[in-house]
C-alpha cells in the first residue's frame, strides 16, 4: 500500500480518494468481483489498476456506477498497451466513465467531459470573493436565504466529520426520497452499499478518511453530504436534505458551511463530479476533465459487449449534450418517480 499511496502522491491528477488503496480495499471487502493488477517494470512496481471483473470477461472499475475518478495509478510517462493490460487481466472489455487525464487506457475517440471543481487552495475568503463576482446573486440569495431560516426556525449549527451513524442514515433516507422522487434508481436500496458508506465513515486517517456533514436548525437536521477525501482533495458523492426546507435552498447553505470548514482543514478542492447541475454550476471556480469509453479485445465477448452498450452510452451522451433533450428527459422521470410514489403508496 505505501508504494501505491507513493505513486498517487506523485502526480496531482491522482490525488482523488477514488483512486486510493483505502477506497479499493474497503470494497474489496464487500464485493468479490475486485481485483488489482499490480505493474512491473523489472523489479520496480510501476502501476496499480484496480478493476472489477464480471462474467464474459467484462472489466469496470471499482464500485462502478458510484465513482467519480477511475483508472491506474501509474508512473508518470509510463507506457503500456492498453488492450494487452485487458488481455493480461483476463478481460475482454473494460468499460469506464469517469476515467481521469493523462491515463495510458485513454484513446481520441473517447469522450470528454467536464468535472466541475471548487477551488480552495488560497483558502475559503477568495473562493467567496470569486461568487460575489461569478454567480453574485446565487451567493447573496442564499446568505439571505440562510437568514430567513434562522428567523424562521431556529439557531443554524453546522457540524463536519461527523462519526455517529444515526445522522448518516438520515441523509442516506434522504436521497433514497430523492432518488425515488426523481426517477432515479435507488441506489441504496443495494445493502453493500449502505455498508460501503457505513465503512467509509468509520476509516478515519491523515490520507483517507469518509466526511460526513450536516446542516441543523434548533438541533433538527435540514441538509447534509457525505463524501471521501484524501489530505488535500474532497470529493461531493451523497449530498441531500429535507424537502420540508426546501424553499431555503438548504443544499446551497450546505455546501458553502461544508466549503468553509473543508478549507480550514486543509483541503485544497472539492471535486463535485461530472454531471450537469445547476447548483455545480453556481458553486464550481473550474474544472477537469474526464472520459467515458472503453477498451476491448478481437474477441465475442467484446462484439457481444459493444452490441449491448455503446448504442446506448452513444444515446444517453446525445441527450446530456442537448439541454432540451436533458429537460425533456428529466421531466419524464421526474414524473415517473411522481407515479412510482403514488403507486408504492
Amino acid at each position: 500500500m505505501s508504494r501505491w499511496r507513493a505513486l498517487q502522491d506523485a502526480d496531482p491528477v491522482f490525488d482523488n480518494p477514488f483512486l486510493s488503496p483505502e477506497f479499493t480495499i474497503t470494497v474489496g471487502g464487500l464485493r468479490d468481483q475486485v481485483r488489482v493488477a499490480v505493474l512491473y517494470d523489472g523489479p520496480e512496481i510501476v502501476g496499480f489498476f484496480p478493476f472489477e471483473r464480471h462474467p464474459l470477461g467484462i472489466g469496470k472499475p471499482v464500485a462502478a456506477g458510484l465513482t467519480d475518478a477511475q483508472g491506474l495509478v501509474h508512473a508518470k510517462d509510463l507506457e503500456i498497451d492498453a488492450r494487452r493490460l485487458i488481455k493480461d487481466c483476463g478481460l475482454a472489455v473494460y468499460e469506464f466513465d469517469h476515467l481521469v487525464s493523462g491515463q495510458p487506457l485513454m484513446g481520441p475517440h473517447h469522450e470528454r467531459y467536464p468535472s466541475p471543481v471548487i477551488d480552495l487552495r488560497d483558502g475559503y475568503a477568495p473562493y467567496t470573493e470569486f461568487l460575489k463576482e461569478h454567480s453574485g446573486k446565487t451567493y447573496k440569495s442564499t446568505l439571505a436565504k440562510e437568514r430567513k431560516l434562522q428567523r424562521e426556525a431556529g439557531t443554524l449549527r453546522h457540524d463536519y466529520a461527523i462519526a455517529s451513524l444515526e445522522p448518516l442514515h438520515t441523509l442516506l433516507g434522504w436521497k433514497t426520497d430523492q432518488y425515488r422522487r426523481t426517477g432515479r434508481t435507488d441506489r441504496f436500496a443495494h445493502q453493500w452499499i449502505v455498508e460501503l458508506v457505513e465503512r467509509l465513515q468509520a476509516t478515519r486517517s491523515d490520507t483517507f478518511a469518509g466526511v460526513l456533514d450536516m446542516v441543523y436548525v434548533d438541533d433538527e437536521p435540514v441538509a447534509g453530504h457525505f463524501g471521501i477525501r484524501t489530505r488535500t482533495t474532497l470529493v461531493g458523492w451523497f449530498p441531500a436534505y429535507d424537502t420540508r426546507f426546501a424553499k431555503y435552498s438548504p443544499g446551497l447553505i450546505q455546501h458553502l458551511h461544508m466549503a468553509e470548514r473543508a478549507a480550514a482543514s486543509g483541503i485544497a478542492m472539492i471535486d463535485m463530479g461530472r454531471g450537469q447541475k445547476e447548483y455545480k454550476d453556481k458553486l464550481k471556480t473550474g474544472e477537469l476533465e474526464v472520459a467515458e469509453g472503453r477498451v476491448a479485445t478481437a474477441s465475442a465477448a467484446a462484439g457481444f459487449h459493444w452490441m449491448m452498450r455503446v448504442p446506448v452510452r452513444k444515446t444517453r451522451a446525445t441527450v446530456m449534450a442537448n439541454p432540451l433533450l436533458l429537460k425533456t428527459a428529466d421531466k419524464a422521470l421526474k414524473t415517473y418517480g411522481r407515479f412510482r410514489t403514488v403507486m408504492q403508496r
